[in-house]
């Protein structure tokens, strides 16, 4: 099974992704260190992505998904996948599960101000919302609302899952 703990800017997709998998004993990966250096430099000064920005990121993603599925790897994927087309391109196969994070605006614009060893600016989170297409029924996705306690959160998302 590949889980995508998707996502919003700052809503905590790495620490609950993180915590998950080491929870699971699978492996951990963060879709940002999959972004060409453009993408990054863009990312570091405010500037939203485009589609065409993250055609190619977004590959290099489902190539990884498909690895992993093909040699039955467990993994977890933090990945903002904001549109239902970009989880479209990711799900590979029934393996693939999306864990979506939801909170406020303005709690999440907190917590990306106070966040600390991330290259993307603040400023990005307005275009991250107007990007977003939260997950909707008949869409397979989990969504769950985030919380203070990530250790809580986490639970509920094993509980979900049947993990």
């Amino acid at each position: 099974m590949i889980i995508v703990v998707c996502g919003v800017a700052g809503v905590g997709k790495t620490t609950v992704g993180r915590l998950l998998a080491e929870q699971l004993g699978w492996e951990f990966y963060e879709a940002d260190d999959f972004h060409p250096a453009e993408n990054i430099d863009k990312m570091k000064r405010g500037i939203p992505l485009t589609d065409e920005d993250r055609g190619p990121w977004l590959e290099r993603l489902r190539q990884l998904i498909k690895r992993c599925a093909n040699a039955g790897t467990n993994a977890v994927l933090a990945c903002s996948a904001l549109k239902k087309a970009y989880r479209d391109r990711l799900r590979v196969s029934a393996d693939v599960k999306f864990v979506f994070l939801r909170g406020s605006r303005a709690r999440i614009a907190v917590q990306l101000q106070t966040r600390r060893g991330h290259f993307a600016d603040p400023a990005i989170l307005d275009s991250q919302f107007d990007d977003l297409e939260e997950p909707r029924p008949p869409e397979p996705a989990l969504t769950f609302e985030i919380m203070d306690n990530v250790h809580d959160l986490v639970a509920q998302v094993r509980t979900k899952l049947g993990r």
